[in-house]
């Protein structure tokens, strides 16, 4: 069941969406050569406490962080370490809170100071394909538009979409229907609705597809060790069309 947010509910939505941005704006200032992605989820649950809010993911189905953090070929659930990052690594975090009952979710791609040419369009591609699935989330189009403007962005750089994660529904839980490919024709699934929320999270590889699941039971990893990049951002469709939560200009 899609559940259509009321216009007080979105103004929550909107206070949740605000914060996560700008705990990842803080931590996008902070990410450089040695630092520790453990550093980086301790600020960012440092800001939970001081706004009186949760971290949306500790604890959730026994995740053990306040943030996932998944370096150059780790794709989603990555556990933050003590290892520092290296100048031309990329780091992904994906990070969300819930406040006053509603949640708020988002992911960003970083560079560790000066990247490679094929990642820096890695990152530009699926940065670009999020924008792309979007700007397809319209009132009255489907629910597969969004997976199919996703696709094809990624696609026309020749690099590939995960398959095994997806985006999905958020409002009072954290995952609420529906789920959302990143890949498919368009033109299917449920009609798009004002008051629909909606986490749309590209996940893309420079190689393969193909990912598989470490011993920890979360860590997601290419196939092949080659790069993946994700981004994310809760977005709520209304009547002139899509509006993103997570970002700081609202």
């Amino acid at each position: 069941m899609i559940v259509l947010k009321s216009a007080s509910e979105l103004e929550k939505m909107r206070k949740a969406g605000r914060m996560v941005a700008e705990v990842l704006a803080d931590l996008r200032e902070r990410v450089r050569p040695g630092i520790t992605t453990l550093e980086l989820d301790r600020l960012a649950e440092e800001k939970c406490i001081k706004w009186k809010a949760r971290p949306a993911f500790k604890g959730y189905g026994g995740f053990p962080f306040t943030i996932c953090a998944s370096p150059n070929d780790r794709v989603v659930h990555g556990f933050p370490n003590r290892q520092p990052l290296q100048e031309g690594e990329i780091i992904s975090i994906d990070f969300g809170l819930i406040i006053d009952g509603y949640f708020g979710d988002s992911a960003v791609t970083i560079p560790v100071g000066e990247i490679d040419e094929t990642t820096r369009r890695l990152l530009t591609v699926t940065k670009e394909s999020l924008e792309s699935g979007i700007a397809a989330a319209q009132p009255g189009g489907r629910l597969s538009d969004i997976s199919h403007a996703v696709q094809a962005r990624v696609e026309q750089d020749h690099f590939s979409v995960v398959r095994e994660f997806v985006g999905h529904g958020i409002g009072r839980q954290l995952h609420e229907d529906p789920q959302i490919p990143n890949f498919g024709p368009p033109a299917q699934g449920p009609k798009l609705k004002a008051g629909m929320t909606l986490a749309i999270e590209p996940m893309v590889n420079v190689g393969s597809p193909a990912v598989k699941v470490l011993e920890d039971g979360w860590t997601a990893v290419t196939v092949d060790g080659r790069r993946s990049a994700h981004f994310e951002h809760t977005v709520a469709i209304t009547e002139n069309g899509p509006e993103i939560l997570t970002c700081l200009d609202l």
